[in-house]
């Protein structure tokens, strides 16, 4: 495209998950219990995992952190979708759309090691109990999220910078109801290839590398729960495994589909749905699924729950 076409743009409108206008006010609803759902789980297990001296353990370190991430690019994303239903014209600044984005990979990118760490530590704890606690010492387990965190900021900001640096044509409608690269991709007028070369390897690396050791941890554990002997040994493995795994699968499915896939496969309304998965269902899940199915945290929840009672009661 031709230079004298280019726009300095100050804004971005996003056009949301759907037009239609019977659609709004419920899916506002359905999505606002989604997302406060998934901000009330994520920050009482922040907030357990803390103060509970019970959950003092590396597996709820690493819970914790999870939680972190879910929060984090939950919040990134769902109020400003919130916000879509209910105005005519959802703007969004050049400068907080450069930001959301940020902030988004980094956080999604850190998801994917914390859940490869939270693997090698059933792994430890399974295969090697008697070690557990030595091997998954505090050092190492910081060391296990402080990487992630490290590595994926570094991803961020070169993703980022190198997108918002490129020209954007004057068309400003982005075809998603957050910012995100595939639909920031289509609005740019000056040559995407080493970008898109770029994006494509980081995406590879990180699904790839997380995803083996996600596989390579799972693959030790299911060897050494064949060989147990205890029957109610192998049923709590499993139980532990199966919720883990379920995460795992659905929210590295959605990320491969939507990331690792020819630019002529992409459809945005197929990768609004698969968006919807994992920066709103899967946060809202993850403490659920990790929490409530456990019975640590259930007496953990429990004695906060009677503290606070107990104070109210008083005043």
């Amino acid at each position: 495209m031709d230079k004298h076409n280019l726009t300095v743009l100050t804004e971005f409108i996003l056009i949301g998950i759907t037009d239609r206008p019977e659609l709004q006010a419920p899916l506002f609803g359905l999505f606002l219990i989604i997302y406060m759902i998934s901000v009330v789980g994520n920050l009482g297990m922040i907030i357990l995992t803390k103060i509970d001296s019970k959950l003092q353990t590396p597996m709820y370190f690493f819970l914790r952190h999870l939680a972190i991430t879910d929060l984090g690019y939950s919040t990134t994303v769902g109020p400003k979708m919130l916000v879509n239903f209910v105005v005519h014209e959802n703007a969004i600044s050049y400068y907080f759309c450069a930001i959301q984005l940020a902030f988004f990979i980094m956080l999604i990118t850190s998801e994917l090691f914390i859940l490869s760490a939270m693997s090698y530590d059933r792994y430890v704890a399974i295969c090697n109990p008697l070690l557990y606690t030595v091997i998954m010492s505090q050092r190492v387990c910081w060391v296990l999220v402080a990487i992630p965190y490290l590595y994926s900021t570094f991803v961020s900001l070169l993703v980022t910078v190198k997108i918002f640096n490129l020209s954007f044509c004057g068309y400003n409608v982005i075809s998603h109801f957050y910012c995100d690269i595939p639909p920031l991709f289509s609005l740019l007028c000056s040559n995407t290839h080493e970008i898109e070369l770029i994006v494509l390897i980081l995406a590879a690396f990180d699904l790839i590398s997380s995803l083996l050791i996600v596989l390579v941890s799972y693959l030790f554990v299911f060897i050494a729960i064949l060989r147990m002997n205890s029957a109610e040994g192998k049923h709590k493995a499993f139980s532990t495994c199966g919720s883990h795994l379920t995460v795992v699968v659905v929210f590295y499915g959605t990320l491969i589909f939507m990331y690792v896939q020819p630019k002529s496969s992409h459809s945005f309304d197929i990768d609004k749905i698969a968006s919807i998965f994992y920066t709103m269902v899967i946060p809202m899940l993850n403490p659920l699924i990790y929490s409530l199915r456990n019975k640590d945290v259930k007496y953990a929840l429990l004695k906060t729950w009677k503290k606070i009672s107990n104070v109210f009661s008083k005043v």
